[in-house]
């Protein structure tokens, strides 16, 4: 007989991780909104450093990097929340939030993860679509905010569409929610986020105690290897209730020390933030050349759908497309797995490799 597993276990959504790790080194890895660019050498030196002491388990309070993410947010330590990246305490979110009976609300497409949340949980999960700009339309999430409603989920800049909405909507969004709703607002990309300061929505923490800013180093800092992201929270219980139902240690001493290091560094990571910003232009400009319009970036990845021959299906254009990106080394994100067929999601590389996939683009069209 088989083994027997939980309903979750079916409800649950394969994770579309990129096919990436077994292909050559000279293949451009732009599926993925990694980083083009290495961590800086004195974080790799920290990291170094922290090694000689592996044989000791990590700081369970994670003390260093919620006071170093305290005195450059000005947000108290104990509503500071670490993390195996971002998605670990997303995910520890849904299983402190929900359960059967319970609601979230999100906007659709956005972060593939979201899903997992009310699949894990036995939640009711409420996708609302995204508007005409591939933006969220806060004003219909408001409408499906219920007595049932426990969380909801502002993904901006929104994975995978690029494109963000004004801190003054998002705003009124938070201040119109019932205050039994918790919100997270996922800000994974906020540095590269032009429309204002990234830091100004830390503000509305102040006001607001069912607020979550979910934050990550895994993106202009160039650490998605090791792993490490963070909330900053408008109440110490969201910080208890997350770390309650997590393994203990979830955040490993290399990305801890990785993290406290990075954050001494604010002009170089700002550097890296005005070199995506070039590359955005550049990329947006090559599309445009190829009849290709994407959507309003405020992110370090360019999403647009793709112009189909006569008589081919939207996803038929991207599979096509895909497969021919993949044949000369160029690996993208397909539209399909991220809710829209007939789009494409590319993270912005190195000019070299934005130059690549611009020209096997324009010969595949």
């Amino acid at each position: 007989m088989a083994i027997e597993f939980s309903a979750a276990v079916s409800r649950i959504p394969v994770y579309p991780a990129a096919a990436a790790y077994a292909l050559p080194e000279d293949v451009a890895l732009l599926a993925s909104n990694e980083s083009p660019e290495p961590p800086l050498e004195p974080v790799v030196a920290a990291v170094q450093a922290i090694l000689t002491g592996v044989n000791r388990y990590p700081d369970p309070t994670n003390a260093k990097l919620r006071g170093a993410l305290s005195d450059r947010y000005e947000v108290p330590a104990s509503r500071i929340a670490i993390g195996n990246g971002s998605c670990d305490i997303l995910l520890a979110a849904g299983e402190a939030l929900l359960e059967p009976g319970a609601e979230l609300v999100y906007a659709w497409p956005s972060f593939s993860v979201y899903p997992h949340l009310a699949a894990a949980t036995g939640a009711t999960q409420v996708q609302v679509a995204l508007n005409e700009a591939q933006e969220h339309d806060l004003d219909a999430m408001l409408k499906e905010i219920t007595a049932a409603t426990r969380l909801a989920i502002v993904c901006n800049p929104n994975n995978p569409t690029s494109t963000a909405i004004p801190l003054a909507d998002i705003t009124r969004f938070v201040e119109q929610v019932p205050k039994q709703v918790c919100v997270i607002l996922d800000e994974a990309y906020c540095e590269y986020n032009t429309l204002e300061d990234p830091d100004a929505s830390i503000d509305l923490l102040k006001k607001h105690p069912n607020l979550v800013l979910l934050r990550t180093f895994s993106k202009v800092y160039g650490l998605c290897g090791l792993r490490v992201g963070y909330a900053l929270c408008g109440s110490d219980a969201f910080v208890t209730a997350v770390n309650q139902v997590r393994q203990p240690f979830f955040c490993n001493a290399a990305a801890q020390a990785a993290a406290v290091e990075s954050l001494k560094h604010g002009d170089a990571v700002q550097a890296r933030v005005e070199r995506a910003i070039v590359a955005r232009l550049e990329l947006e400009d090559g599309l445009g050349e190829l009849g290709i319009s994407a959507a309003a970036s405020q992110a370090n990845f360019a999403w647009f759908d793709l112009p189909a021959r006569e008589g081919e299906e939207p996803g038929e254009a991207e599979k096509r497309i895909v497969a021919g990106l993949t044949e000369k080394g160029v690996l993208v994100r397909s539209g399909a797995a991220l809710g829209r067929p007939g789009a494409l999601r590319v993270t912005y590389g190195t000019p070299e490799q934005n130059a690549r996939f611009l020209g096997v683009l324009r010969e595949l069209l």
